[in-house]
């Protein structure tokens, strides 16, 4: 639906006159943004947020009415209204030691339990430096009677108090609490209301709530951020490793009130047990022959450094009596030693003779304990080396590192639910966090519901899609999310020359035959779908792996230039499965050297391959080639296809390197449509400061990307002949949290605009931040409203309710479920000079998702943001195989070499070949 002018009305929905303020941005971006938009009175519409109050986004002045009525359920509970005033207490340890939260959170309950007539009730403490409570701690009074606001506290844990007369206590911790400020929490409740702008002090008091839901079983279960873990529910996955199920849970504001999201997370632990089966278990041997643990006995060096890397801060009890039992706190392996126990040397203290002996010897004549497997490693705990053999690995330790490649499938595999499922766990999980009985809770006088949130979602239309004229089903409306290629003909096809086969696999693996089979179904599907094959017996030749890719590749194409006088625009690799420095190393050479497409296939695949396969394959094959695969139908989106107003779409993008790693950069992606479709992009990547969010490069890749489009040959002859320039630009971010929602608006919305300043042109700008990592699930309340796989249907649409109290955010389900519960994706829109109502805005959005030129089927966020993702992850291929470049995710190094890590990735980044980069070579 076009923007509606001031005065006229879409669907109810009032917007300001053409040349009015965008919305969104407010007055604090110097007035950027311009001013708050009325509603037509403070009441306005109920739930909306009144006149005078601003918004860091776009202010919500009325909710989408589009679609078909869905009643659903959420996995939010309400909160009662939270009123009083917080007290904020600042907790240091004088020693500025940085300890462990769970350890921390010991220390802090031991002293509140020392002190029951102070912290009564007890305050709630989030592991670092913040304890809150809602009276004042009686500290006293100073010398002129003024109450005192600062104390020091010496606390011993239970553990540490002396049990006899002669055994001396351990030194006391001393904690030192200074009331810091006071938190009103009547503004947030006005916040909630839609009566009062947002102000920091509110966040504060969301996170004082947000601590004291989480006190209580942080102080029974592991933790990850907020999710706590239970062995109730786990998976032994190998690699000594394992799966617990455990539940997320955060308090968040709400139109009119606070709700707790409560979801299902998992957690990877380590294997608990005997560190010596934990050793064992990583290292894929045999159980129980732990004298592979042993150097003497053969462990390579190369096995050490895994299982050091392996277990660096895993924490560890050590059996220190004859009873069999670990006793004391467990403590953090910080190395390994080079040898057995039996072989490593340590010096004594001068006062024991300052001899050299073994740590096998040592044991036996001190310790009164023989090894039974001396010449196996020691672990180090700080600066003791203790035989590998007295350790105990206690369970609960959250494996805070990235996933292994090789455990994905197993996480998956047990993280998946059905939405029924879910649900009901997640309401068991209620029972577990018993938030009825926690006295932190209560302390604030909240009382969480046990029911979930009801409400009424409303279901989109699909976008209508178009093929081409000659297919037998031209325009085609989407059904649960999906569609099929059958009888359908690309609406732009492309051409396949000349082309090669080239065989990564060996030719008694991979025979003449399964080649000839391969080539035969490319060559149907093409036709099929109507793109158009010159050359029937492309060149089949095989190739070495392990070899020297580019110049196998080249020779390749040398052949087809000798043969046909023409360089090849396709080669297509049959590769086998684990073969990522294989792909790396294709995709460089087509992407960045030569400019020839290339497609990698799986030999598996190509095996059972029926023509559905290479039919897939032929949807990747023609956006590569310049081809478009089908177009949505203009009547549909409007806001893309009004030649009157031609639209530029633009996603974008970070990726950063996992946690741990240093010296790796971060990569930013940007695509943007060239065509009058918003089907046809072009993309670009750049490196930058390691874990930066905001976009170094945003306006230099956008002033590119304008350019490009502007200058494009796929724009429609009416289009051109109106407005060369674009009149909207619709820009989709992904990849920033709400907090980072003003640096958008300050840095790169900022970017934008001087992109098109410097070129002479001044579209209506629409941003939209895009979120993907949040626990927010839809369930269909009544199971004959699912689809197939128990999921809310595709469309589905969520602005109310449970949505940001002023901002215009909202959730769309815009695929259809496969397995598991469907994650909605989370929208901000932040900026709108177009003026678009929330149907306008939410419409768009769902007809984008099902612009993915890789699938026949809508997706779970836009296609431009999509494809920016895959951008970000394939800058890795814009480095020469011979770079040899660090990829290790977890490495560590000191600042200077991170520094010089960081400048050898940028210098040695390739841009992308200039044939590359007009083609979608991201499919």
């Amino acid at each position: 639906m076009p923007p509606r002018a001031r005065g006229s009305t879409s669907r109810g929905n009032t917007q300001p006159a053409r040349g009015a303020p965008a919305r969104g941005g407010g007055p604090a971006r110097g007035g950027r943004g311009g001013t708050a938009i009325a509603l037509g009175g403070a009441a306005g519409q109920p739930g909306l947020p009144v006149t005078h109050v601003a918004a860091v986004g776009i202010k919500r002045t009325a909710f989408g009415r589009a679609g078909k009525p869905l009643r659903i359920l959420t996995n939010h509970f309400p909160v009662t209204e939270p009123s009083g005033t917080v007290r904020h207490y600042d907790e240091i340890s004088p020693s500025n030691k940085i300890l462990p939260v769970p350890f921390n959170r010991k220390i802090i309950k031991a002293m509140q339990d020392g002190h029951p007539e102070m912290f009564k009730p007890q305050g709630s403490y989030d592991g670092r430096k913040n304890l809150y409570t809602m009276h004042d701690l009686p500290f006293g009074n100073d010398d002129q009677g003024n109450p005192v606001l600062s104390r020091i506290f010496e606390v011993y844990l239970p553990d540490d108090a002396p049990r006899g007369k002669e055994q001396k206590p351990k030194r006391p911790f001393r904690v030192k609490l200074t009331r810091v400020a006071l938190i009103n929490l009547e503004p947030l409740v006005r916040f909630l209301e839609g009566k009062k702008t947002y102000d920091p002090d509110m966040q504060t008091g969301i996170n004082a709530l947000d601590i004291a839901i989480h006190m209580a079983p942080s102080l029974l279960y592991p933790t990850n951020g907020r999710s706590f873990f239970t062995s109730q529910e786990t998976r032994n996955i190998g690699g000594g490793m394992e799966l617990w199920r455990g539940y997320f849970q955060s308090i968040r504001p709400a139109i009119g009130r606070m709700l707790v999201n409560v979801d299902i997370s998992t957690g990877m632990m380590f294997k608990p047990g005997r560190l010596f089966d934990l050793c064992i278990d990583h290292l894929g041997l045999k159980p129980g022959d732990y004298a592979a643990l042993s150097p003497a006995r053969g462990m390579p060096d190369s096995k050490r450094l895994q299982l050091r890397h392996f277990l660096m801060g895993v924490r560890v009890q050590v059996e220190v009596d004859t009873s069999g039992r670990p006793i004391g706190d467990a403590r953090p392996i910080s190395g390994l030693s080079l040898a057995g126990a039996s072989q490593e040397m340590f010096e004594m203290r001068s006062e024991q003779g300052g001899q050299m002996i073994s740590v096998a010897e040592y044991y036996r004549r001190y310790k009164n304990r023989t090894l039974q497997f001396p010449q196996v490693l020691c672990v180090r705990l700080g600066r003791a080396l203790i035989p590998m053999e007295l350790c105990y690995v206690p369970p609960g330790q959250v494996m805070k590192r990235q996933m292994p490649q090789d455990k994905a499938n197993d996480v998956v595999q047990f993280a998946t639910m059905k939405p029924p499922e879910r649900l009901a766990s997640i309401r068991r999980g209620l029972t577990i966090l018993n938030y009825g009985q926690s006295q932190y809770i209560a302390s604030f006088g909240l009382q969480v519901s046990e029911a979930p949130v009801q409400m009424t979602a409303r279901q989109l239309a699909p976008p209508r899609m178009r093929y081409a004229p000659g297919s037998r089903e031209p325009m085609i409306t989407p059904k649960g999310g999906a569609w099929n290629m059958v009888d359908k003909k690309f609406w732009n096809p492309a051409t396949i020359k000349y082309w090669a086969v080239v065989i990564f696999e060996r030719p008694n693996r991979f025979r003449e035959d399964n080649a000839a089979s391969t080539v035969r179904g490319l060559i149907e599907a093409a036709t099929a779908c109507g793109m158009v094959v010159h050359d029937k017996n492309p060149l089949v030749d095989y190739a070495n792996g392990q070899g020297n890719i580019h110049q196998q590749l080249l020779q390749i194409g040398i052949k087809i230039k000798q043969a046909k006088n023409e360089l090849p625009n396709l080669i297509v690799c049959v590769m086998p499965d684990q073969s990522a420095d294989l792909y790396s190393a294709i995709k460089h050479f087509g992407d960045i050297t030569t400019g020839v497409a290339t497609q990698c296939l799986k030999s598996s695949k190509c095996f059972r391959a029926n023509q559905q396969y290479f039919a897939n394959v032929c949807l990747k094959i023609n956006g590569k080639l310049g081809g478009v695969d089908r177009v949505p139908d203009p009547q549909s989106v409007p806001a893309l296809t009004d030649p009157a107003n031609p639209a530029i779409v633009m996603g974008a993008d970070t990726m950063h390197p996992a946690p741990g790693a240093t010296g790796r950069p971060s990569y930013a992606s940007l695509v943007a449509s060239v065509d009058s479709h918003a089907c046809r992009y072009i993309a670009q990547s750049r490196v930058q400061v390691s874990r930066q969010e905001m976009i170094a490069d945003l306006k230099d890749m956008c002033k590119h990307s304008l350019d490009m489009y502007m200058k494009s040959p796929y724009r429609s002859a009416e289009e051109r002949a109106r407005k060369k320039a674009p009149a909207r630009l619709i820009f989709y971010r992904d990849g920033v949290s709400e907090s980072q929602l003003q640096q958008v608006l300050d840095n790169e919305l900022t970017q934008i605009q001087e992109a098109c300043k410097e070129l002479g042109i001044d579209p209506k700008i629409t941003l939209f931040v895009v979120g993907k990592r949040h626990h927010t699930r839809l369930f269909p309340e009544d199971p004959r409203d699912a689809d197939r796989s128990g999921n809310c249907p595709a469309g589905t649409v969520v602005d109310n309710v449970i949505t940001h109290p002023v901002e215009s955010d909202f959730y769309l389900l815009s695929h259809g479920g496969l397995l598991g519960t469907s994650r909605p994706a989370h929208y901000n829109p932040v900026y709108d000079s177009n003026n678009f109502t929330a149907d306008d805005i939410q419409a768009l959005t769902f007809a984008l998702c099902h612009n993915y030129a890789r699938a026949t089927r809508s997706v779970s966020i836009p296609a431009p943001v999509y494809y920016a993702d895959i951008v970000c992850a394939r800058a890795k291929h814009h480095y020469a195989p011979d770079a040899h470049l660090n990829y290790t995710e977890t490495m560590t190094q000191s600042s200077d070499q991170a520094a010089a890590t960081l400048r050898s990735f940028t210098d040695l980044f390739k841009p992308l070949h200039t044939q590359t980069s007009r083609t979608m070579y991201f499919l």
